[in-house]
């Protein structure tokens, strides 16, 4: 494979316990779960996963505690198949946790997260994690890590011109002049209105929104809209990406595996329309499985399913 681009993934490490239930308990009530396991998770290690099956190059940064977890975490990580990896080490916080319900009906997903360590990134950490993103051609990050270690991270990569993508997921306010510091944003139709003010419910209301990030500095804009598409914005025109359609199971880290393939194919040299028809065709196969980090999808999966359903290939 062709691996032009080296993708920098700065993100949140979580260990995931996920349960499968026939639909979401009420308030109060005790619900037998058909299944369940325990496995990584968090929105970094997922998009370093999936942009790493999906063909880019990837040094993944993130932080563990000192607890039950630590060696787990390891071992789980020399497993998941990444070329590089930056692993510190928290003392007396614990590792990231995430409680996910996956429920049979519409695989739809309710998801309780305790950030842990993730948001413990010192000053010494990001001045190490400096020198990977300088050497870099993309940084991918979220909003899983504390704001003032991201940033850093961001205004250097500007800096150095390193084309930079930020996934506003979990939300929390981003500082207002680090947005022209952003070359690409991926929020999802809640982030969008929490980032704009608009309420985003369909095309016309996404372009909106993308014309108020645009105003705040940011000069290319998707917006994921779900079983409706994405809306990508830049270049002073908008275009609307069909959702390629899928057989889910589990929607749980459909996004991340949208900005981890977005970020692979935009590292090897696809226009940024080009990407975004890939990264859609592999969040589709990525619903199909269950679970997150560890069941990303190939590459060869993504372009079968675009040969399938994708009138662009």
């Amino acid at each position: 494979m062709n691996q032009k681009g080296r993708v920098c993934v700065f993100g949140s490490f979580n260990i995931d316990a996920v349960v499968n239930v026939p639909r979401f308990p009420k308030p109060g009530e005790s619900l037998i779960a058909h299944d369940s396991m325990t496995g990584l998770g968090g929105k970094g290690i997922n998009q370093a996963i999936a942009a790493s099956r999906a063909g880019a190059r990837i040094h993944f940064i993130g932080k563990i505690g000192t607890d039950e977890y630590t060696d787990i975490c390891h071992r789980m990580l020399d497993n998941a198949g990444l070329e590089i990896f930056t692993l510190f080490t928290a003392e007396n916080v614990p590792t990231g946790k995430a409680l996910i319900f996956v429920s049979d009906d519409g695989a739809e997903n309710m998801i309780a997260v305790h950030p842990g360590a993730n948001m413990t990134i010192t000053h010494e950490e990001v001045e190490r994690a400096l020198k990977v993103v300088e050497a870099s051609d993309i940084l991918l990050t979220q909003l899983e890590n504390n704001i003032d270690a991201l940033q850093a991270l961001i205004e250097k990569a500007h800096r150095e011109s390193v084309y930079t993508i930020v996934n506003p997921a979990p939300y929390q306010p981003i500082p207002e002049p680090l947005f022209a510091k952003i070359d690409l944003i991926t929020p999802n139709t809640t982030e969008a209105e929490l980032l704009t003010g608009i309420e985003v419910i369909d095309r016309t209301s996404a372009e909106k929104a993308a014309a108020v990030l645009h105003q705040k500095g940011v000069e290319n804009v998707i917006i994921t809209l779900g079983s409706k598409g994405a809306l990508l914005s830049h270049e002073g025109r908008t275009q609307l990406v069909p959702c390629i359609p899928a057989d889910a199971v589990d929607t749980t880290g459909a996004g991340d595996s949208f900005n981890g393939a977005l970020a692979a194919r935009l590292a090897d040299g696809d226009t940024l329309e080009k990407a975004v028809i890939f990264a859609s065709a592999y969040a589709s196969c990525a619903v199909e499985k269950h679970g997150t980090a560890l069941t990303m999808p190939t590459m060869e999966e993504a372009q079968k399913k675009m040969s399938a359903y994708c009138e662009f290939v």
